[in-house]
């Protein structure tokens, strides 16, 4: 199937009409297919502004959910950043068009299999994916100078606030299980400011310092 370019010149019409003015994020919707991360029975719903089932319990977030949170991140192009929750890899594609290198975590193996696999054949190169918790984060590659968190936690995860690099940002949910607030957190040495950017719906993020772990059982 071809790429339906209309659908996109829409999509990104749309994307501007709310809000989103970075022609960075912009120009990185452009270029990542997303149709390449859905099923094949989805893809005609692809450039949809809309979130879409991929299996496990799992959505592929709405693109202008992804697009804000990665406009918020101000990404300059030379970060090294850290994914929690790969998914189908559509946003982790994003991020590495944007990024010098990015680390994804997906706690599903499944997912992260399809992920990477998806990833190499659409030839990127500066992507890691593992198969792991990513509440306690990637220390091995720490420290980041962008998180961003694809599931909604009960709190902001201590582990992730570590490995944040100083001067560094990170965005992720917080709430409930049915609706969180979407925090951006900066971290200036060891204090760390937090500014609530709206509400929106994640599935849980699920994990030792997510839902059923301990920050879910205080």
């Amino acid at each position: 199937m071809g790429r339906p370019k209309y659908r996109l010149e829409k999509l990104l019409k749309e994307l501007r009409k709310h809000g989103i003015a970075d022609e960075r994020v912009l120009g990185a919707l452009e270029r990542v297919p997303r149709e390449r991360f859905i099923s094949g029975e989805q893809q005609e719903l692809a450039y949809r502004n809309a979130p879409l089932p991929i299996g496990e319990g799992q959505t592929i977030s709405q693109p202008f959910v992804v697009a804000f949170m990665l406009q918020e991140l101000r990404l300059a192009g030379t970060e090294h950043v850290l994914e929690v929750g790969t998914g189908s890899g559509y946003q982790t594609a994003l991020l590495a068009e944007l990024t010098n290198s990015v680390v994804s975590t997906e706690r599903h193996a499944s997912l992260a299999d399809g992920a990477r696999q998806r990833l190499a054949r659409l030839g990127y190169t500066n992507v890691a994916v593992y198969a792991a918790d990513g509440t306690r984060g990637w220390p091995r590659n720490a420290p980041y100078d962008a998180i961003v968190v694809s599931a909604g936690a009960p709190e902001v995860p201590t582990a992730l606030l570590d490995q944040l690099a100083d001067g560094g940002r990170l965005i992720l949910p917080v709430g409930s299980l049915v609706s969180q607030k979407l925090f951006l957190v900066q971290r200036r040495g060891e204090h760390f400011d937090r500014y609530d950017r709206g509400d929106v719906r994640f599935v849980p993020l699920v994990g030792e310092e997510g839902w059923g772990g301990r920050a879910s059982s205080n």
